[in-house]
């Protein structure tokens, strides 16, 4: 276990303290594990492919970067906005709640250090949060045009 003494945030060390790109990898296969799993996530999993090995790298990727590591996602995918890259799909409460949840299960098999787990939770929230805004946005937009 990687011990930051608490500063997450700066630099790499929130990537460091998750372990960097192999306990990356070990977070996002629970998690997709979980989304297998659990029913409270039965709609989120029909919204990817019955094959998540791209999903499973794509996440990583966009980890790896987004907690202060090597920015894979951008070197093997190109840019990403978040929000932008799920306005197709019908993200609600239900849905974000359901990604935490699953996302929560697989924080909390993880060798981390307990704060680096709440502080990973709570970071977690604010892209949920964003894409949460914008599905609801676009949909209220495409409702409105019709």
């Amino acid at each position: 276990m990687y011990t930051t003494n608490g500063q997450y945030g700066f630099k790499d060390t929130s990537y460091q303290a998750a372990g960097a790109l192999e306990g990356l990898t070990a977070l996002v296969d629970d998690f997709y594990d979980n989304m297998e799993r659990f029913l409270e996530a039965k709609t989120i999993r029909k919204m990817h492919p019955k094959d998540l090995t791209l999903s499973r790298q794509k996440l990583v990727y966009f980890l790896s970067g987004w907690l202060g590591g090597p920015n894979l996602y951008a070197e093997h995918f190109g840019g990403t906005s978040i929000p932008a890259s799920h306005q197709h799909f019908p993200i609600g409460k239900s849905e974000g709640d359901a990604w935490l949840f699953c996302m929560q299960k697989a924080v909390e098999k993880q060798p981390y250090e307990a704060e680096f787990k709440t502080y990973l939770m709570e970071q977690l929230t604010f892209p949920t949060e964003r894409i949460k805004m914008v599905c609801a946005h676009n949909a209220a937009h495409n409702t409105n045009a019709q």
